[in-house]
């Protein structure tokens, strides 16, 4: 691969509340602890206050990664965990079928890339995490992979016969399915001199796995084999039973989580802030797990927890019981998570994406109900990849790669073949049909004149020459379109590139085309070039 050249580019349609927090403006800034421009000094200050059990934790990131075949620099970072002066940046994603969207990968890109700034800032062991939420249930929002066929994303899904409701961490892969679904997206990719060694080692991931997290973190190894990257999977039993006690706090704690929730929800509202997490204050923010099922509690009025669907009722004794000894029947919502996550791990900072930023906006009561402060809130990098074929399409078009992927092509599609489209054949066939109504106008009083029946003749022979003139309309119109095919599927290729679905390349592109294109190498070099995470958006030239 040659050089990569990188460019900012300003993004137009910005959430309000990410746009003001970014920019340090606005009300926002009140709803996190430790605003954009971030001090991690007095963070890491103020992290030397709390306790952590750096040790169990330690044991069990070893047992559970080894199962992944996790490279030599991962265990190296997990042995620096134990040292009282390490700290983590973290951020976490659903275990995505190749990864998932193209966004997952720039998460991990920019926790490794903020670790490593940190450490060299701080002098002290900064180590990249990658929280993966294997307690999700939800196998839909994973269960496929958007590729470019035709000049448009198509959706591949994996069709998993098992419909029993499993946790991602628990959920079997049936290896037949899914290399018959691995071979069918291979079939779309053009062949390069790194195809066959990117499905095999695809497959020799997959033979490794037994979950679908399983196959998700040995699929991450293999992309960042040499950054120190440690991943936990929130799902896993040993780190159930490692956060025990903090499901007590949590319990415990209920009541001024919720309450100071839903207060920070009316209070974003109040400010023009929209967020899209809906609470009650009677929400438990736990998860129950019965029969595969997860069971999200709330309370009821006399204090029980109780199902959702009222399908387990358990008094607060009964619960914490649970959580002393049976936490893995107990799981963290969207609140909880985070909360939970700080708890665990000495965290520097926290990266998340635009949705993520937003909800935690609405969570500093969550960690003060703890005596907590919520780690510092940092936005992750965002990238649209733009390879030779694609610049050269920008150029000859005209088109800006800002405007492109802000905006897509669609309306530079509309107004170039307007332009070629001279005399306007849609004009003219209306004038036409005008012409003809206007000339047929005797003939249909005529014929009305000798009769009923002759006058709805004469309004359907005006139809049918009107629908003759609309065929030869389509027909032109189709003409033109075959005449300059080439130039509006160019159109489609650089909209279906830029902006996939009219939105950012990263929501729905996978690695898969780039990776075989250029091989894992990618990522790496993408990977060991420094981006300031100061600017919102970068196009990179491939």
């Amino acid at each position: 691969m040659g050089s990569m050249q990188v460019d900012p580019i300003v993004l137009e349609k910005q959430n309000k509340l990410v746009k003001d927090y970014r920019d340090n403006a606005g009300q926002i800034t009140a709803f996190f602890d430790y605003p954009i421009p971030n001090k991690f000094y007095q963070r890491y200050q103020d992290l030397k206050e709390r306790c952590f059990k750096r040790e169990a934790l330690s044991q069990v990131l070893r047992t559970i990664n080894k199962q992944w075949g996790a490279p030599s620099s991962t265990y190296h970072n997990i042995d620096r965990l134990e040292r009282e002066d390490s700290v983590v940046v973290i951020g976490g994603q659903q275990a995505g079928l190749l990864t998932g969207p193209m966004y997952t990968i720039n998460k991990v890109i920019s926790i490794i890339q903020l670790a490593k700034e940190q450490e060299e800032k701080l002098q002290v062991p900064v180590i990249p995490v990658f929280w993966i939420a294997g307690e999700d249930h939800d196998f839909e929002e994973v269960n496929h992979v958007f590729l470019p066929h035709e000049q448009q994303m198509k959706k591949f899904k994996l069709h998993d016969q098992n419909w029993e409701k499993r946790s991602l961490s628990e959920k079997a892969i049936d290896h037949n399915k899914m290399e018959e679904w691995l071979d069918s997206l291979f079939v779309q990719l053009s062949e390069t001199d790194h195809t066959k060694g990117l499905h095999e080692r695809i497959k020799q991931c997959l033979s490794q796995s037994n979950t679908y997290v399983d196959f998700f973190s040995t699929l991450i190894y293999q992309l960042f084999p040499d950054h120190g990257l440690v991943l936990i999977d929130s799902g896993n039993h040993l780190v159930r039973k490692l956060e025990s006690e903090y499901f007590i706090q949590l319990i415990e704690n209920q009541p001024k989580i919720s309450e100071g929730v839903c207060n920070a929800l009316m209070g974003l509202d109040q400010y023009g802030y929209s967020v899209s997490l809906e609470v009650e204050k009677s929400d438990a923010h736990l998860f129950f797990h019965k029969d595969n099922e997860r069971i999200l509690l709330r309370r009821t009025a006399d204090g029980q927890w109780q199902g959702k669907q009222n399908e387990v009722l358990l008094s607060t004794e009964e619960i914490i019981s649970v959580a002393k000894e049976n936490p893995e029947s107990l799981s963290n919502n969207v609140v909880t998570r985070p909360v939970m996550q700080e708890l665990v791990f000495p965290t520097l900072a926290f990266i998340g994406g635009p949705g993520e930023i937003s909800y935690w906006s609405a969570l500093k009561p969550a960690f003060h109900a703890l005596e907590i402060n919520m780690p510092p809130v940092l936005p992750r990098l965002s990238f649209t990849i733009i390879e030779r074929q694609v610049e050269k399409l920008l150029k000859e078009y005209h088109i800006s790669a800002h405007y492109a992927i802000n905006y897509g092509t669609m309306d530079e599609k509309k107004q170039w073949f307007e332009e070629k489209n001279q005399p306007a054949v849609d004009k003219v066939a209306q004038q036409v049909k005008k012409a003809v109504e206007e000339a047929h106008v005797p003939l249909k009083e005529l014929a009305k004149g000798m009769g009923n029946d002759l006058g709805d003749l004469a309004d359907k022979n005006l139809y049918y020459l009107k629908d003759t003139i609309n065929f030869l309309e389509d027909r032109l119109i189709k003409a033109l379109e075959e005449e300059h095919s080439e130039e509006l599927a160019a159109f489609n290729s650089l909209h279906c590139t830029l902006q996939p679905e009219d939105g950012l390349q990263e929501r729905i592109w996978n690695p898969l085309p780039w990776l075989n294109r250029y091989g894992l190498e990618i990522i790496k070099e993408i990977t060991d070039h420094s981006f300031p995470l100061e600017n919102e958006h970068y196009a990179i030239y491939l």
